[in-house]
């Protein structure tokens, strides 16, 4: 079955970087875009950024645009999130997500924590 497996979250100060992973599992990796959501507590999940088969396109949120930048191996079955110059209001749980079959998947997240 589909599995999503996120990692790399913390408590890092403002400015600061974090590199987020999600290894993937369950189907053929390849063949599909990726996407990293957030949902900050009280909000709603939020796409943060999507990631084309082959890393071609990419495209980001607006809030996170020239900060943040998303990737994939193909090799490893792994999408990343590389997060810079980190802002309080990124603090969020991320999420990894892909729809296959016209199903949602999701990871069970990571906590990102920006604070002094």
């Amino acid at each position: 079955q589909v599995r999503l497996v996120e990692s790399g979250g913390g408590l890092v100060q403002p400015g600061g970087s974090l590199r987020l992973s999600c290894a993937a599992s369950g189907f053929p990796f390849n063949n599909y875009a990726m996407n990293w959501y957030r949902q900050a507590p009280g909000k709603g999940r939020e796409l943060v950024a999507t990631i084309t088969t082959f890393g071609r396109s990419t495209n980001y949120a607006d809030s996170v645009k020239g900060r943040f930048t998303i990737s994939r191996d193909n090799a490893k079955n792994t999408v990343y999130l590389q997060m810079n110059s980190l802002k309080p209001e990124d603090t969020a749980v991320y999420y990894c997500n892909v729809v296959f079959y016209l199903t949602n998947y999701w990871g069970q997240g990571t906590q990102v924590t920006v604070s002094s």
